[in-house]
């Protein structure tokens, strides 16, 4: 995945949260992220499509997602 533009306020401007799951998923595996965020559809038959399901009706735990993403962006590839 390309960087999104830069945008000075919102760092996850232009990232659409399929992506950035995309790329947690690539970099790290489900099973790391039902580590480190433990719900359900990270654990048991993780999909994309549940899981986004799951975190459009769930801030908190989209929260988690979207401020890993934005710690990630941080570390060099």
């Amino acid at each position: 995945m390309t960087s999104p533009d830069r945008h000075p306020k919102d760092p996850l401007h232009g990232v659409t949260l399929e992506q950035l799951l995309n790329l947690l998923v690539e970099r790290h595996g489900w099973s790391e992220l039902g580590r480190r965020i433990p719900i359900r559809c990270f654990n048991f038959n993780p999909t994309v499509k549940s899981s986004l399901t799951f975190l459009r009706k769930t801030p908190w735990a989209r929260k988690k997602v979207e401020d890993w993403f934005i710690r990630e962006l941080r570390k060099p590839l």
